[in-house]
C-alpha cells in the first residue's frame, strides 16, 4: 500500500499538543470511553462541510453524539438491495444497537451540496448530469425540491429554501426504515429538523405545528 503516506507536520504538531494538554487532564474520561464503549443521546446526520462542527454547536464531550456526515447531510430511502449504504448502515447501528433517543438531521447555509442540485438541475452543470458523478446521483435526492422551489424568483431564497427542505426530505426518507418507524411510534426515538446559518451562528428547529423552521 504505496499510495498512504505519514501525516502532514502541522497534524501532527497538533496531535502531540492534544495528547500533551486535552488528553492528558482527561485521561480517566479517555480510558473510561475505551472500557465501557460508547453510549450516545443522540445520532447527528449532517453536512461534509468543514464549516459545520455540530459537537462546538452544542458544547458536546466525546461520547456524547454519534455522528455521521456526508454531502448535503442526506438521509436516501430505505432501499434493503444488497448494496452498499453507508448512511443508511450509519442509521441502522444508531438505532438498533445504540438506541438513541434523538435523532437530528443538520442542514446549513451555503451549502455545496444543495447549490450542486439546484445548477444540475438549471443546466447550469452538465458534468453532474453524467451516470459516473457520485456528487450528481446522491443530490439526484433532491431533484424534487428544486422542482418545488423554482417558483421563487430569488436564487439566495431559492437555495436557502432547498436547504431547508433537504432536511425535511432526510426525515422522510427516515420514515421509510421500518426499524426507525417502529422506534419512532413506540416513543423511544425523536426526529429532529435542524438548519444552522453558519455566518450568524443561528440554529433553526423544524416546528411541525406551523410547517417551519424556528430559531431556537
Amino acid at each position: 500500500m504505496m499510495n498512504a503516506r505519514p501525516l502532514p507536520s502541522y497534524l501532527v504538531q497538533r496531535y502531540h499538543g492534544w495528547r500533551a494538554t486535552t488528553h492528558a487532564e482527561n485521561k480517566a474520561w479517555y480510558r473510561r470511553l475505551a472500557e465501557e464503549g460508547q453510549r450516545p443521546r443522540a445520532m447527528i446526520i449532517s453536512c461534509c462541510d468543514s464549516r459545520i462542527h455540530v459537537t462546538s454547536i452544542f458544547g458536546a464531550d466525546e461520547g456524547e453524539f454519534f455522528i455521521h456526515r456526508n454531502i448535503a447531510g442526506l438521509v436516501p430511502p430505505y432501499a434493503p438491495d444488497g448494496d452498499h449504504h453507508g448512511t443508511s448502515a450509519a442509521v441502522e447501528y444508531a438505532v438498533t444497537v445504540l438506541k438513541v433517543a434523538n435523532l437530528l438531521v443538520v442542514g446549513h447555509s451555503n451549502c455545496g451540496g444543495v447549490r450542486g442540485c439546484h445548477d444540475m438541475c438549471a443546466g447550469l452543470a452538465p458534468q453532474l448530469e453524467e451516470k459516473t458523478s457520485f456528487i450528481g446521483r446522491w443530490m439526484d435526492l433532491l431533484r424534487p425540491s428544486y422542482e418545488r422551489q423554482a417558483g421563487i424568483a430569488d436564487e439566495s431564497e431559492r437555495l436557502r429554501a432547498m436547504e431547508k427542505e433537504a432536511v425535511l426530505v432526510s426525515i422522510e426518507n427516515l420514515m421509510t426504515f421500518p426499524f426507525v418507524q417502529a422506534a419512532v411510534e413506540a416513543e423511544s426515538l425523536t426526529l429532529h429538523g435542524l438548519w444552522n446559518d453558519i455566518g450568524e451562528g443561528v440554529v433553526e428547529c423544524y416546528d411541525p405545528e406551523t410547517g417551519r423552521f424556528m430559531p431556537v
